[in-house]
C-alpha cells in the first residue's frame, strides 16, 4: 500500500506502516497544486490541517482507501465525499483527550487564582496579596457542552474537586454516571457557573456561542474553550465581560486563527482580541491544549493502530 504523509506527525505512524510493507512518501512542503498531480498514486493519506481534503481534491484520488488525521477534528476533510466513495476516515481523539482535560483545568485554576498576573507582578518587584485574592472552584457547577471524548475526559479530571459536573449534548443521551449529570439545555442554562466548550466545528456550531446564547445562563459565567475558536463570538464575549455577564475566559483556541491553527496575524489584531490580550479576565494559549509530548505519541499510535486493524489484521 502506498501512503502519503502530508504533515509532520509522530514517527510511530511511519514506523508501524513500514512494518506492514507500506511504501511511504513524505510531502511536508508539497502544496495543493503539486499534490494534485500525484494524489492518484496513493491508497492512504496521513495529514493534520495544512491541506484541505475537499471534494475537488478527493475526486483526483482515484485509488484512495483511507485518510488518517491525528487528533479529534475532521473539519478539513469532506466526510460526505469519503462516505460516498468508500474512503475510510480515521482520527485519534483518545490520544490527546487527557492533555486537553488537564490543560482546561490548569487554565481554569490560573484564571480563578490570578496566577498569570501575580507571577508577572512578582517578577517585576510587586508583592500584591489582597489585589490577587482568588475564587475557589469548590462548590461551583461546571457545565460541559458536548460530551464526546474531550468532554468525558474533562468530567473525569474534575472528580475530587467538590464541584458538580453537568453536561448537555444535543446528539447523545443516556451518558449520566458517577462523573456527570446529564441535563437538558434548559437545566444547563439554569445551573452552570462555568461553561466548557467541547463541540466539533460544523456549520451548526460556528458562532454558536454568541451573546444570545450566553445571556440564557441564569448566573454570570466563566467560559473555557479548548475545542474550536469559531464556536465562540469574541466581540460578544468582550461585550459581556464589560456587563459582568462573563466573569472571565480561558481560550486555547481563537476565532481568528488560520485554518491550520499555525498563524495569528500580529499586524492586524481585531479589536476584541486586543482587549482580551490586555485583560486580566482572559487566559489565552496558542492552541496547545492537546499538545503534550505524550499526546503526540498517543495520537499517532492510536491512529496507526486503527489503520492497521482495518486494512491489514482483518485480512
Amino acid at each position: 500500500m502506498k501512503v502519503a504523509i502530508l504533515d509532520t506527525v509522530h514517527p510511530i505512524i511511519s514506523e508501524k506502516l513500514l512494518e506492514h510493507n507500506c511504501n511511504i512518501d513524505f510531502h511536508y512542503k508539497t502544496d495543493i497544486k503539486e499534490f494534485k498531480k500525484v494524489i492518484h498514486l496513493y491508497e492512504g493519506i496521513i495529514l493534520r490541517s495544512r491541506i484541505k481534503m475537499n471534494a475537488d481534491l478527493l475526486k483526483l484520488a482515484t485509488n484512495l482507501k483511507f485518510i488518517g488525521r491525528p487528533g479529534a477534528g475532521l473539519e478539513n476533510i469532506d466526510l460526505d465525499f469519503c462516505e460516498n466513495n468508500n474512503i475510510s476516515v480515521f482520527r485519534s481523539p483518545e490520544g490527546n483527550m487527557d492533555a486537553v482535560g488537564e490543560h482546561a483545568l490548569g487554565m481554569l485554576f490560573s484564571l480563578f487564582n490570578n496566577i498569570n498576573r501575580a507571577t508577572l507582578e512578582v517578577k517585576n518587584g510587586l508583592w500584591l496579596r489582597e489585589e490577587n485574592r482568588g475564587v475557589e472552584l469548590k462548590g461551583k457547577t461546571v457545565g460541559i457542552l458536548g460530551y464526546g471524548f474531550m468532554g468525558t475526559t474533562f468530567a473525569k479530571k474534575l472528580q475530587g474537586l467538590d464541584v458538580k459536573v453537568i453536561a448537555y449534548d444535543k446528539y447523545k443521551s443516556g451518558f449520566g454516571n458517577s462523573n456527570v449529570y446529564e441535563v437538558t439545555l434548559t437545566e444547563f442554562f439554569e445551573e452552570a457557573d462555568v461553561l466548557s466548550i467541547h463541540t466539533p466545528l460544523t456549520l451548526e456550531t460556528i458562532n454558536m456561542i454568541d451573546k444570545s446564547f450566553i445571556n440564557q445562563f441564569k448566573k454570570p459565567i466563566y467560559i473555557i474553550n479548548t475545542a474550536r475558536g469559531k464556536a465562540l463570538v469574541t466581540k460578544d464575549v468582550v461585550e459581556l465581560i464589560h456587563s459582568k455577564k462573563v466573569l472571565g475566559v480561558c481560550l486555547d483556541v481563537l476565532e481568528y486563527e488560520s485554518s491550520s491553527f499555525e498563524f495569528l496575524d500580529k499586524s492586524n489584531i481585531p479589536e476584541p482580541l486586543e482587549y482580551l490580550l490586555n485583560s486580566d479576565k482572559a487566559i489565552i494559549t496558542p492552541h496547545i491544549a492537546g499538545w503534550t509530548h505524550e499526546a503526540k505519541y498517543k495520537m499517532g499510535k492510536v491512529l496507526v493502530d486503527k489503520i492497521i486493524n482495518a486494512f491489514f489484521l482483518c485480512k
